[in-house]
């Protein structure tokens, strides 16, 4: 199954603090601003959307996450297996999760961007290797990134445009129905 990932989910998620193995381990599979089937909306939250395979193992990870962390302020299931955990955002990065918003990526904060790893390891063709992360590349608008682009979509770019699309509310709200047609 292969889907997109939100902005959320690359930008705001990994502020969390929550391990990556047990991320995927837990059938994560996005990350999100808001939830359309709900009256009652956080503000500053991620909504976390799973569909874990073994119910057993993510309770176990359901209860460290809630002695971990006092971030986590809601759970909730969807028929079909789904569930979602509601984090609050760290009130600290308020700005930085603007810019996200703002899709000014390069004008968040250097201890913002420290909380994402430089070196991530990526599984490509059976072969475990290190390369730059992307969120690195977009924050510091690299060389690399920026020729992808180009050749991708024939247009230059001067120094002020940023290397990632904006935060579209719509791409960004989870809606379960519209979720479950397009997997």
């Amino acid at each position: 199954m292969d889907i997109k990932r939100t902005i959320t989910s690359i930008f705001m998620v990994p502020t969390l603090g929550i391990n990556k193995e047990a991320l995927r381990e837990n059938g994560f599979l996005n990350g999100y601003s808001k939830d359309a089937q709900r009256d009652v909306q956080y503000e500053n939250c991620v909504y976390i959307l799973f569909k874990p395979s073994n119910l057993d193992l993510f309770r176990d990870f359901l209860d460290g996450e809630y002695e971990r962390t006092k971030a986590i302020i809601d759970d909730y299931d969807y028929p079909d297996g789904y569930v979602v955990l509601v984090y609050e955002l760290n009130g600290k990065f308020k700005r930085d999760f603007e810019f996200i918003k703002a899709g000014k990526y390069s004008k968040t904060s250097k201890e913002f961007q420290n909380l994402f790893s430089k070196m991530v390891k990526i599984k490509k063709d059976g072969y475990l290797r290190e390369e730059v992360s992307l969120q690195y590349r977009i924050f510091n608008k690299t060389k690399d990134l920026k020729e992808y682009w180009e050749d991708k979509i024939d247009v230059q770019f001067d120094d002020e445009m940023e290397l990632w699309g904006t935060f579209k509310e719509d791409s960004e709200t989870l809606d379960i129905s519209k979720f479950k047609q397009n997997v």
